[in-house]
């Protein structure tokens, strides 16, 4: 009987350290953005994005093996969303006003988010 106390004890402690390792805050944060005024700035019309480029250029890489709900979570709802060959994704979020902006700019900055078939972000860049 005591065996059996000592290893339901033993799976006690691992499902309580499990559980604090899953619970863990690993939020990430961009230092520099104001990511309330970016998530209300669709399509970069208001031009509140532009000014976040230069923090958003050093901390690109912050963006990387992030899942999509992650991504969703920090920067918002994509203004474009791409599906693409084996099931790989593509967010993009305008920097500059969009065409479709009353100060529309034709060839816009773009932040473009790909991810993998395993919805985790494998790329990040600008263009």
């Amino acid at each position: 009987m005591s065996q059996w106390r000592g290893k339901i004890h033993g799976w006690y402690i691992c499902a309580f350290a499990w559980s604090l390792i899953a619970c863990a805050n690993t939020e990430t944060h961009l230092d520099g953005m104001d990511l309330q005024a970016w998530k209300e700035d669709p399509h970069g019309c208001k031009e509140l994005r532009a000014a976040m480029i230069p923090a958003l250029g050093e901390q690109r890489d912050k963006l990387l093996r992030l899942s999509e709900m992650e991504i969703i979570s920090l920067l918002g709802k994509p203004d474009q969303n791409e599906l693409y060959v084996r099931s790989q994704q593509f967010y993009r979020y305008y920097l500059e006003p969009a065409p479709e902006c009353d100060s529309g700019k034709e060839s816009p900055k773009v932040l473009v988010i790909r991810f993998n078939a395993l919805g985790v972000s494998n790329e990040v860049s600008v263009e």
